[in-house]
This record gives structure tokens, C-alpha cells and sequence, in this order.
């Protein structure tokens, strides 16, 4: 069989020749740069964070902890009635350790009755439920059922405040104090977005059943039906979550939850103008999150990653893990392209415990050094006898 002849460019003449590179050059210059340009442009870089009409905003996982989005997030402000999540996070402990139930009657004072501001409309001398007032502190935001619910718990409102700075104080919420339940106004009442961070994650990751209450859209009592402030939960329905705030000093406030494809982020929004504006920059926040990062299970607790050679034990190898599972939060692209190096000294020996420290996973993207996560060994290693020990004595001299 005879093959065709294979085109060569020195058998034109010259100034075909000059034409074919000069074309080949043109290619060069603009074409293969205009490729790369839009491979390029498919991994766009992250782009910055709203800026939000608030005096101070946070955007973070609840899962991993990891902040996305955030502006003066120790800046003090006045909590208004973000502090009923202090107070139902203490009413739901107090449950959990079986103090209070949930069907148990609370006499209601003229104290709770007279509070002034939202309310759910409960009478004094009168016997509540401990549920309704519950559901009037998180979906009505009910004064008079924060006091209501203080009292019975601690006796007094201000036994319940000691209650409330000592959990402050637990919850590493220090940048906090409080002086009343339902977040009127005082001048040493104060906190911040980070510690509301804390609050509303201990509320999530402790108190699910709590937790449930905040998405509810309505409660009635006394024949009077009061909706959740938090219009978010008819906007959107990812959100489930959490709580509104106002005062005149505090500005419109509000603490929201969401949870889109298994991720739950949740953003902080203190000091707008006006109702409209929380609700639209909670919701410009949640979305630029959702939008541009992800949340993934990198390692399980308990999970093998790995093992490496052990020398001097009765077994030849200990497998490697993590002790807790580990999340992280990236942008999209960066957590589709992880990486993971193994990092462990090249003399492991025995014996060896549970739990001790080997080495550490290194995960990268694109060479860039992501995150680093301590490498446990996950089984006891007991040290093997003298002739084993002699024999890989023999075998690292020679190594």
C-alpha cells in the first residue's frame, strides 16, 4: 500500500513559506491567549462581599464555624429582642435537664403583664402553660413572656439575668452583658454579632426541638394571632430561622438561618433603617454565600485516611485519622479541586496509644496550602518482642 507523501512546509516556495508562518504567528498572538482568557474566566475570582446598609453584619456556617462575610462584627450595639435568644436558649435548658416541662403551669405576675413594647397578651393572676409562653417569646418576641418566663424559672427577672451573663460567660460570649430578658433598652445592655453568633449556634446545635419553634410563621393566644416578624420565612423558603430585633438606639435587627443543599449559613444584620432593609440585606448576605462557597465533610471522626510503617510493634502498620469530623467552607472552585498530602516522620515506633499525634493532612488547591489537620494514630500498638525489635534494628541500620 502506498501512502501519500507528508506535507512539509520547506518544499514551498519562500513566500509561501513566510505567509504560512507569519499566519501561525498571528495564531499565536491572539487566538491561544484568547483560549486561555476564557478557561481562565470559568474560574472566576470570588468576588467581594455585599456592603450592606448596617452598622455591623456577619455571614458564617454554622457547621464549620468558618466566617464568609463580615463588617465590625465586635462593634458593641444594643441587642433588643435578639436577647430572647438568651432567654429561650436558657428555657430550653432547663427542659433538657428536666428543672420545667413543657406542660407546666406558670402564674403570671402583674409585673409580666405590665411590660410595655411587643407582647403576647397574657393577664396577670392567670394560669400559661410554659409552651405557649415559649412560643410567645420566640414567634410573638412577647415581653411580657420573657418576664413571665424569668420569674418562673429563677424566682426574679434579676436572678434570671445572673443566669443569663453566667451562660454569656460558658458560651465565650464575652463582649456581652446583660441587665434585663427581653432587651429594652439600657445602657449596660450590650453585645455583638460575633457573640449573637455564638447564641444562635448553641440554640441550633443544642436545642433542636427549640430551634423548631423559630420558623414557625403564627401563633395565637387569647384569640389574638400574631405573626413571626421574621418575613424571611415567607420570602424564602430555605430560611427557618431566627429572630427580629428593634429599638430606636438598636436600629432593625435580625439574626436569620438557612439551610440550602444540606448547608446551614447564618447571617447577623444589626442596625438598619427600617424592617424593608433587614429583610433585603439578610437576604443579599444568605445568597452571596450559598452563591459562591460550599460546605463539605473533608474527614470523618474515627475514619482511616491513612497508615504508615510502625516499627518495634507487633504489627507492621497503624492506621491514621482524625479525632472530631472535620468541615470545611470554600469558594466552589477551590473545594472541587482539593487535594490531600500525607505528612508523617519517616521513624514511627512503637508502642504506641490511641489517639496519639502522627503526623498531618495537608489539603491544597492549585499548590496553595488550604488547611492542616492533625493525624492520629486510631489503634494501639503494643511494642513487639526483643526478637522483633532486634530484627527491624538490623533492618533500619541498613536502610
Amino acid at each position: 500500500m502506498k501512502y501519500p507523501e507528508r506535507f512539509s512546509i520547506d518544499r514551498l516556495p519562500l513566500a509561501e513559506q513566510v505567509k504560512v508562518w507569519f499566519s501561525c504567528f498571528i495564531i499565536c498572538l491572539f487566538v491561544l491567549p484568547a483560549g486561555l482568557l476564557s478557561a481562565q474566566a470559568l474560574a472566576a475570582p470570588l468576588p467581594a462581599p455585599p456592603q450592606l446598609s448596617a452598622d455591623s453584619f456577619l455571614l458564617f456556617d454554622h457547621t464549620s464555624g468558618e466566617v464568609l462575610a463580615s463588617k465590625d462584627p465586635d462593634k458593641r450595639i444594643e441587642p433588643a429582642s435578639l436577647t430572647k435568644m438568651m432567654t429561650a436558649y436558657i428555657v430550653a435548658s432547663e427542659l433538657k435537664r428536666g428543672s420545667v416541662t413543657l406542660d407546666e403551669p406558670v402564674i403570671i405576675s402583674a409585673q409580666a403583664q405590665s411590660m410595655p413594647g411587643s407582647r403576647m397578651f397574657i393577664e396577670a393572676d392567670t394560669v400559661v402553660p410554659l409552651a405557649d409562653l415559649l412560643r410567645g417569646l420566640v414567634i410573638q418576641s412577647g415581653n411580657d413572656a420573657s418576664v413571665a418566663l424569668a420569674e418562673h424559672i429563677a424566682a426574679s427577672e434579676a436572678g434570671f439575668v445572673d443566669m443569663m451573663n453566667r451562660m454569656a460567660d460558658n458560651l465565650g460570649m464575652n463582649a456581652t452583658n446583660f441587665t434585663n430578658s427581653s432587651g429594652l433598652p439600657d445602657a449596660d445592655h450590650y453585645t455583638t454579632a460575633n457573640d449573637l453568633a455564638r447564641i444562635a449556634s448553641a440554640i441550633i446545635r443544642e436545642h433542636p426541638e427549640t430551634y423548631k419553634l423559630y420558623s414557625e410563621r403564627e401563633f395565637t393566644f387569647n384569640d389574638i394571632t400574631q405573626k413571626n416578624r421574621n418575613t424571611l420565612l415567607w420570602r424564602d423558603e430555605s430560611v427557618d430561622g431566627m429572630k427580629t430585633g428593634h429599638t430606636e438606639a438598636a436600629g432593625y435587627c435580625l439574626v436569620a438561618s438557612a439551610v440550602r443543599d444540606d448547608m446551614r449559613l447564618v447571617s447577623i444584620v444589626l442596625g438598619t433603617a427600617s424592617d424593608k432593609a433587614r429583610i433585603a440585606e439578610s437576604q443579599r448576605l444568605l445568597n452571596y454565600g450559598y452563591r459562591f462557597f460550599k460546605t463539605r465533610r473533608i474527614y470523618e471522626a474515627g475514619e482511616q485516611i491513612s497508615e504508615t510503617r510502625i516499627w518495634m510493634g507487633n504489627q507492621s502498620s497503624v492506621a491514621l485519622g482524625v479525632a472530631e469530623d472535620l468541615y470545611l467552607t470554600l469558594p466552589r472552585d477551590v473545594i472541587d479541586n482539593l487535594e490531600t498530602r500525607i505528612e508523617v516522620g519517616d521513624y514511627i515506633r512503637a508502642p504506641m496509644r490511641i489517639g496519639q499525634e502522627i503526623g498531618r493532612g495537608v489539603l491544597m488547591s492549585d499548590d496553595q496550602i488550604i488547611h492542616e489537620v492533625p493525624l492520629l494514630a486510631l489503634q494501639k500498638v503494643e511494642e513487639g518482642s526483643i526478637f522483633l525489635r532486634m530484627k527491624h534494628s538490623i533492618q533500619r541500620y541498613f536502610q
